[in-house]
């Protein structure tokens, strides 16, 4: 079945519209100044409308031109998609979603906030998931309520065991007895306040946590740098919480400077346009960031959301594999403690310093993203000294037939893959 493009359908957006407020065929044509047949020809996207009858349609249905000539915003096309992919596609009709739009808003726009909820929902997850297996403070909570629990149960298990205790030793272990469980429940107290939020048990997060929270806050754009460069790092600082301590401070001032000199090596307005007319491909735009493909995955990730800009996520990680950066994408989980999938290009770039990959990734879930990756030295190094790697991979959907290699089967990381047989399985 051939796509409908947005256009197309603007018949069949007149006449849901219609049904929905109870209209008939004739009055609604009697309002616009039309006939019946030929606003029927309309309805059934037989005829192209525009301008004034688009205008008047619109005001006598009480609703925005754009409503009836666009359909779904790109904000809901872009959700149900993201919901399509993350499921595979198998089942999902993506080349219908304006028509779905179309004909039932109130419920295209209940699927797309139930995939935003489950996004949110996913990313909780992962955190919770990377802080129980890898906090610290977490680790030592527990061993704490642990320690408290052993102890109960060996003094409870001598009183019971022991009928003849001499009174003076009995009332020892029933003073110990009574003082371990006020322990215990002081410490199961400050557990649960551990899973409030990531960072939150000691009303502060980790300088790390602090600053992709001021990233994704800003939704990786700060249009203050683009305008005014390093002058305005200061400002974004000082508005943002948890900016007061110095490591985080410091730690955000290193990765907002970076930011503003991509800005000057790459201003947004002429990059903005170049990636439209490249469509977002990496490889058409290498040239115009002489040759430093780091900066231009970094420069995209960076784009503001704008109508054709796609979904992105970024990773960045050290010569350890260690992730120093990264914007999250929903159906792509990028872990923030715990490694990657090695299968991920991004750490088989640091193998090739310099030599740019770009490739297709299939999750197990079945939805495919196009990756592409760079391993490159960062900093300035002196004669015979090694340089610093830095390993950088950007990430975007792939569309329904969209072309590219054959996919490469890879996972979150292997503490939570499915992939049971893979060998690269830790």
């Amino acid at each position: 079945m051939a796509q409908n493009t947005r256009s197309d359908l603007t018949g069949s957006r007149i006449r849901e519209r219609r049904l929905a407020r109870g209209l008939k065929q004739g009055a609604l044509a009697e309002a616009v100044g039309v006939s019946p047949s030929y606003l029927n020809l309309i309805e059934h996207n037989h005829r192209k409308i525009g301008g004034k009858l688009l205008l008047a349609l619109a005001e006598a249905l009480g609703v925005a031109p754009s409503v009836l000539s666009e359909g779904a915003t790109a904000a809901v096309s872009e959700t149900l998609d993201a919901a399509a992919r993350a499921e595979g596609g198998a089942r999902a009709e993506t080349d219908r979603i304006d028509e779905l739009a179309a004909r039932f808003p109130g419920w295209t726009n209940l699927i797309a906030a139930q995939e935003r909820r489950a996004q949110d929902l996913e990313a909780q997850v992962e955190a919770l998931r990377d802080r129980l297996g890898h906090d610290p403070d977490l680790a030592e909570a527990m061993h704490e309520v642990l320690s408290s629990v052993a102890a109960i149960r060996s003094t409870a298990d001598i009183l019971v065991r022991e009928s003849d205790l001499d009174p003076a030793w009995r009332g020892r272990f029933h003073r110990n007895l009574h003082e371990e469980a006020e322990r215990l429940s002081v410490q199961a107290t400050g557990l649960l306040a551990t899973f409030e939020t990531p960072g939150q048990a000691k009303g502060e997060g980790a300088p790390d946590e602090t600053v992709e929270a001021m990233f994704e806050a800003a939704d990786f754009h700060f249009p203050e740098l683009e305008a005014k460069g390093a002058l305005a790092i200061a400002g974004v600082l000082d508005r943002t919480a948890g900016m007061d301590r110095s490591a985080a401070r410091a730690l955000g001032e290193v990765r907002l400077t970076r930011y503003a000199e991509d800005a000057a090596r790459l201003p947004l307005e002429d990059f903005a346009r170049a990636a439209r007319q490249a469509d977002y491909d990496p490889a058409a735009l290498v040239a115009r960031g002489g040759g430093d493909v780091a900066l231009i995955l970094r420069r995209l990730a960076s784009l503001p959301r704008a109508g054709g800009v796609p979904e992105r996520g970024l990773v960045i990680c050290d010569a350890s594999g260690a992730v120093t950066m990264r914007r999250r994408l929903a159906g792509f989980q990028i872990p923030r403690v715990v490694p990657g999938c090695p299968l991920w290009p991004l750490y088989r770039a640091l193998g090739r310093p310099g030599q740019a990959e770009a490739t297709t990734l299939e999750t197990p879930r079945g939805a495919r993203f196009r990756a592409w990756a760079v391993a490159q030295p960062v900093g300035q190094v002196g004669f015979g000294a090694a340089p610093l790697m830095e390993a950088t991979m950007l990430v975007m959907p792939q569309g329904a037939g969209e072309p590219g290699p054959a996919p490469i089967a890879i996972g979150p990381g292997c503490g939570t893959c499915p992939r049971t047989d893979c060998a690269a399985r830790r």
